[in-house]
């Protein structure tokens, strides 16, 4: 499949998803998925869940979930039993998630955000604030995270 993508569109745009409110993955999901013939909002309500670092439980970063996501889109097997299309796709999210790992030091949310190992975890979603939004480093893995799925995309046309 050749995919034409206006790359710098797309990572201004999952930049902006975030910083109106979305979560990391929703923002990345979001900026490519009507490649793959989701709606915004169908991208958004999809990759909700693995956001905060999956439920906001600090775990794999919600920028990278986003990365295996799409990459789930765009190769992930639909066979029964295809073993060579599973292990394809498995190859490739491996290989983007060696990039996001290259450019932050970490696929863990908790690591990324320098949580203590014993920091409480809840539910609730953080207020987004000038505060918050100066604190957090997510905006550069969902800007790195972009670039890494634009980067992809253009290596296989």
């Amino acid at each position: 499949m050749s995919i034409l993508i206006d790359r710098e569109q797309r990572i201004r745009r999952a930049e902006e998803l975030f910083m109106q409110g979305f979560n990391c993955s929703q923002s990345v999901v979001a900026a490519f998925a009507d490649l793959y013939g989701y709606t915004e909002e169908q991208a958004l309500r999809m990759s909700a869940g693995f956001g905060a670092g999956i439920g906001r439980l600090r775990m794999s970063c919600g920028a990278f979930n986003a990365l295996a996501l799409l990459a789930g889109l765009d190769c992930g097997s639909v066979t029964p039993g295809d073993r060579e299309g599973k292990s394809y796709n498995y190859k490739v999210v491996q290989q983007l998630a060696e990039r996001f790992r290259e450019a932050h030091g970490s696929l863990i949310c908790a690591e990324l955000l320098k949580l203590k190992k014993d920091a409480p975890l809840t539910y609730v979603a953080s207020e987004r604030t000038a505060e918050y939004y100066k604190t957090r480093p997510c905006v550069n893995q969902i800007i790195s995270a972009a670039h890494i799925f634009a980067d992809y995309l253009e290596a296989k046309q």
